[in-house]
C-alpha cells in the first residue's frame, strides 16, 4: 500500500488541530506540517531530533 506524504502531512496537522502532538520521521513531511499549520493558523512548537521532528500544539 502506498501513502501519500501529503496525505499523512493532512492527518498529522488534524492531530495538531485536535490538540495532539504529532511525529514527522522525514524533512519533507515536517516541511509540509509546517506549512499547513502555518496556514491554518495553529500554533506549535517543533522539537527536531536525529530520528525525525516532534510537533506539539501550544494551547492558548
Amino acid at each position: 500500500m502506498i501513502i501519500s506524504r501529503k496525505e499523512m502531512a493532512r492527518a498529522k496537522v488534524e492531530k495538531l488541530r485536535n490538540g495532539y502532538s504529532a511525529f514527522a520521521e522525514t524533512k519533507e513531511v515536517a516541511e509540509m506540517i509546517k506549512k499547513q499549520a502555518l496556514s491554518l493558523n495553529i500554533d506549535f512548537e517543533e522539537e527536531v531530533t536525529e530520528l525525525g521532528s516532534w510537533f506539539t500544539p501550544i494551547k492558548p
